[in-house]
């Protein structure tokens, strides 16, 4: 674009030629200089204002506690509220995601989560395994995304971590470790605030507990000490979880060695019943009543019979890179009776029963969320509450269904059975209401928020001590 003519041009204009040149000379790098401290001057003001406009809160120091005042150089007032962010990389078997929290804190408060920044990537972590290289280019792209979602003036004091799941624990080992080396050192040379601990493969009871961290802080059960919380139950294709905190002794007293672990939030202990079942989520319990083993072919492409699929159904199904034949079998009773004789089998002494679990609000997600929103026992987008018995009766109706119209949706007796008999094994009644929901208050109810929260707790722990 042109420059726009100022008056101390349209004087020189009527200056004699003769004297132009020697004035312009003068007033070029004169103008240029000016120019150049104004730019100057005005970046610095419209930094400072739009940094305390935007935020209205001050800004968090590397050293800030859950319960130090962070100041900032511009001067705040006494009861300014704290800001900080957390980055935490979800490493999926399916993909990457990013999620950038912003939180802020009220004087002698917990804080509270006020912005979310979610961002995904294909294909997983684990795709890379066989060249480790091209990992680090979704992981670059991610972090961009965080440097452009979070202040510059807090990028060093930011933690940036990343867990993997699934995906990863099924690599074997070397490989699993050299793709998160490779991560490491992309973090490394970030400008964020990156520990020893920055990068690991979460095992099944921290992401049980993550995500009781994040429907307790979402729903605010964690601000009331000694106040109710809930529940948390997720159900994934290989694994399923449970976590709640007991309030009877009777359950603290006989949970079996390794269900029971310590949390430590906000200067409070916790002591949860958490724990991960592998092999009891819904695509290996498929495996499971099909007959076939994990990781395996079956023994000589031998196709797997079960009474849970149609009588006339025949077709393959793939599961963890394998492709099985599977097929129905002969009905001498109702599809749902057969089916559910199986499962029992399957669940037989596999799952902790616990007798609080009538008595404890519980939120439900993943595959139970997908299942009940697949019959219409809950709305698709928001979600909603049912009882456990519902699962039962859908199970029933659409095991009938099957009965005669074999090609629609054949594992849904299957799957539906397998999630009703599950939670009643859990030891929850057919009347226990549970609520399935994604997101609550907007923010998507996973495992990342309680794992960035939880981690961000115990840097501060570390850098104070006595608190």
């Amino acid at each position: 674009t042109q420059p726009q003519h100022g008056p101390w041009q349209t004087r020189m204009r009527k200056i004699s030629n003769h004297g132009s040149l020697r004035v312009a000379k003068v007033a070029y790098p004169l103008g240029l200089c000016v120019g150049l401290f104004i730019y100057v001057a005005y970046i610095k003001w419209h930094r400072a204002t739009t940094t305390q406009a935007f935020f209205s809160i001050t800004r968090a120091a590397p050293g800030a506690q859950w319960g130090q005042q962070a100041h900032s150089p511009l001067g705040t007032a006494a009861d300014g509220h704290e800001v900080f962010y957390g980055i935490m990389f979800d490493a999926g078997s399916t993909g990457t995601r990013v999620h950038i929290f912003q939180f802020t804190r009220p004087p002698r408060e917990t804080p509270t989560l006020t912005h979310e920044t979610f961002k995904a990537l294909k294909p997983g972590l684990s795709a890379y395994a066989d060249d480790v290289e091209k990992s680090a280019q979704g992981i670059q792209e991610l972090l961009d995304v965080a440097k452009q979602d979070i202040p510059f003036d807090f990028w060093k004091a930011t933690p940036l971590v990343l867990k993997a799941t699934a995906g990863l624990r099924l690599l074997p080992g070397e490989k699993a470790q050299k793709l998160l080396q490779k991560v490491k050192e992309v973090f490394k040379a970030s400008p964020f605030l990156v520990g020893d601990d920055c990068v690991s493969i979460m095992n099944g009871t921290d992401e049980g507990v993550s995500a009781w961290i994040t429907i307790n802080f979402l729903t605010g059960s964690l601000k009331t000490p000694g106040g109710s919380s809930v529940g948390m139950l997720d159900l994934g294709g290989g694994s399923t979880q449970i976590a709640f905190l007991p309030r009877v002794e009777g359950t603290l007293q006989g949970s079996p060695p390794g269900y029971l672990t310590a949390l430590r939030m906000f200067n409070r202990t916790y002591k949860l019943y958490s724990y991960s079942y592998l092999g009891l989520g819904l695509m290996s319990a498929r495996l499971a009543i099909l007959g076939g083993v994990e990781g395996q072919p079956a023994k000589d492409g031998k196709e797997l019979v079960s009474p849970c699929l149609s009588p006339s159904f025949k077709g393959e199904w793939e599961h963890a890179e394998v492709t099985y034949r599977v097929s129905g079998q002969k009905a001498a009773a109702s599809l749902h009776e057969l089916c559910a004789a199986r499962v029992s089998e399957v669940l037989q002494n596999r799952v902790h029963r616990t007798e609080e679990v009538k008595h404890v609000d519980f939120y439900a997600f993943s595959y139970y969320y997908d299942l009940a929103a697949g019959v219409g026992l809950i709305d698709a987008e928001k979600g909603g509450s049912l009882v456990v018995g519902d699962f039962e009766i859908a199970a029933k109706y659409v095991c009938r269904t099957l009965e005669t119209q074999p090609q629609s949706g054949p594992f849904a007796c299957m799957d539906l059975t397998y999630v009703s008999l599950l939670l009643q094994e859990f030891g929850f009644p057919r009347s226990k209401v549970l609520k399935l929901t994604r997101k609550i208050d907007n923010v998507e109810t996973s495992w990342a928020l309680g794992a960035i929260f939880h981690y961000i707790d115990s840097l501060n722990r570390q850098k104070s001590p006595a608190s």
